[in-house]
């Protein structure tokens, strides 16, 4: 379902990092232009080769980009979550998007329009280099994840993953709980892994106690013994 904005959103996107230095005249012309969204578990957001007429924001929630692979299963790209965007490589291209989008969770986003956005690059150079950046920070995720997969075995992608997910923390070696984002069937398809892979290599590293695990909940009591074990 999609509706205009109210002020609330209005106000909370005033305060994200790609619009926080935009003056009131411009929050208002993104007010009057942008939507939000609102989306089911498990409903499509847009589907693979829809026209790309804009890109998003999630304001809460989770939004799985995935595609059918060449076995015929699902890969999943990314799974963006709160004050994260997609969608702006296809829309500053004039492509057709290369993925689909499915809400993991009931979610709300925001869409903006190309032209809305296009008129603001044109009017502030800042928020040029706040969408680069972004563009930029995703794009060297892209080369991590291709490193990954192609040099790392399926114990160290789970390991990497999981020591991603821990805050900042100052120290190498202090306890640490992790929560997985989403199911254990999205992280592996993340990983370029089956789930049956998945759980085998968390209970294995369970085994070894190198891990604690309450659902999704994960335990680190020890991160350095975890970063460098391979099994």
């Amino acid at each position: 379902m999609m509706k205009t904005l109210g002020q609330d959103v209005l106000s909370r996107i005033g305060k994200l990092p790609l619009f926080q230095e935009l003056d009131a005249e411009q929050l208002t012309s993104i007010a009057a232009n942008a939507r939000e969204v609102q989306i089911s578990k498990g409903e499509m957001l847009f589907q693979k080769g829809d026209e790309a007429k804009g890109f998003y924001l999630v304001l809460k929630g989770q939004i799985k980009l995935a595609f059918p692979s060449i076995q015929g299963n699902e890969k999943v790209v990314a799974v963006v979550g709160s004050g994260q965007t997609f969608g702006e490589a296809a829309m500053f291209l004039d492509q057709h998007f290369p993925v689909r989008a499915e809400a993991l969770v009931n979610s709300d986003v925001l869409f903006f329009g190309s032209q809305m956005i296009f008129a603001l690059l044109a009017q502030d150079p800042l928020f040029s280099r706040k969408l680069l950046a972004g563009l930029s920070f995703r794009l060297h995720q892209l080369v991590q994840d291709v490193e990954l997969y192609s040099q790392r075995s399926s114990a160290q992608r789970v390991i990497g993953y999981l020591l991603q997910l821990c805050p900042s923390q100052g120290g190498c070696d202090l306890p640490l709980t992790v929560d997985l984002p989403t199911t254990k069937q999205v992280v592996a398809s993340r990983l370029n892994l089956t789930p049956e892979t998945l759980s085998r290599i968390l209970h294995d590293l369970t085994t070894e106690g190198l891990i604690e695990m309450q659902g999704r909940r994960i335990h680190i009591p020890h991160p350095e013994p975890l970063r460098l074990y391979d099994i």
